[in-house]
């Protein structure tokens, strides 16, 4: 049976404040998180402008790997022309409609944020959403009320079982 603390929630005397404590912290932590994955840097130099283009541009010649790490030649070619473009002033942007107007939608290793395939980017979001409102409304169910009385009857053949089974255990 579950014993109610004083303060009116159910388990250990102790628990509810490390609870409360455990929560806070994960919630610091994911907002911290947060905060640093969408930390942008201020100014960017053309080289490192170009090299954040050629991380995301996936190599037309290899699987799966960017054109940054990769050695083929059509890799150092787009390299070259991000290079070029990066250094007349062109926006990533432009670079990147470029680049798929020559290799297609596949060349981008990020699928992009409009039309259909911003699904890519909503469906996980909400998913998470969902599994967070499960959670809470499961943990809010379970703390709920009081379990129901036992009746005397009950009490009495529970002790009387404990009793047998520790007469037919022995000493």
């Amino acid at each position: 049976m579950r014993r109610s603390s004083p303060s009116g929630r159910s388990g250990a005397h102790g628990r509810w404040p490390v609870r409360r404590f455990v929560w806070v912290a994960l919630g610091v932590a994911v907002v911290v998180a947060l905060a640093f994955g969408s930390y942008r840097p201020g100014r960017q130099t053309a080289a490192q402008r170009a090299s954040a283009i050629e991380a995301d541009l996936r190599c037309p010649s290899c699987e799966d790997i960017s054109v940054a790490d990769s050695s083929a030649a059509t890799a150092v070619a787009i390299r070259q022309v991000v290079t070029t473009r990066v250094g007349e002033g062109e926006s990533t942007a432009q670079i990147e409609g470029f680049l798929e107007s020559r290799y297609g939608v596949g060349i981008l290793l990020r699928p992009p944020t409009s039309g259909l395939s911003v699904a890519v980017w909503i469906v996980p979001l909400v998913a998470v959403a969902l599994a967070a409102v499960g959670l809470g409304a499961f943990f809010w169910r379970r703390r709920g009320g009081e379990l129901a009385p036992v009746a005397a009857e009950d009490r009495d053949l529970v002790e009387e079982a404990m009793r047998r089974a520790r007469d037919e255990a022995g000493p």
